[in-house]
């Protein structure tokens, strides 16, 4: 299966949908996923279309690794949580459900469930003033 434009990573990467952004330079996007498993549930996406890491050339992991990297330690300071979690998924049967390659960044409290994935919507407006706590942080 070829890489599909029209996914809905690639409609943000192009202004066409809008998205709560966290950083972004010449390679990745962040934002803040709109249907978050955790408060401050954060995403970061390449720049270049590519459907997973199998897809993704050499110096656009590199990109991926070091933004991801950057913005979980912006995620940390920010919300002090103990644990982050990173989960990146590789195909349908990985659980991908967006084919544009992308990092979850996950704070983890001790007794606190993740929420299922791509079930509820949280408005904008909600997610702002947690972006705006990790961006102060970077």
């Amino acid at each position: 299966m070829p890489y599909d434009p029209s996914n809905i990573f690639a409609k943000i990467l192009r202004g066409e949908i809008p998205c709560v952004k966290v950083y972004e330079d010449d390679a990745v996007l962040s934002f803040m996923d709109v249907m978050p498993q955790a408060e401050g549930h954060t995403l970061v996406i390449p720049r270049e279309p590519a459907m997973d890491m199998l897809d993704l050339s050499p110096d656009g992991v590199s990109a991926l690794m070091l933004a991801t990297q950057k913005i979980a330690r912006a995620v940390k300071k920010a919300l002090s949580p103990p644990g982050i979690m990173l989960a990146q998924l590789n195909g349908s049967a990985a659980g991908q459900s967006v084919f544009h390659v992308h990092f979850h960044i996950l704070p983890r409290y001790a007794g606190i469930d993740l929420k299922l994935h791509a079930r509820e919507m949280v408005k904008p407006a909600t997610l702002e003033p947690i972006a705006a706590k990790i961006r102060a942080a970077l």
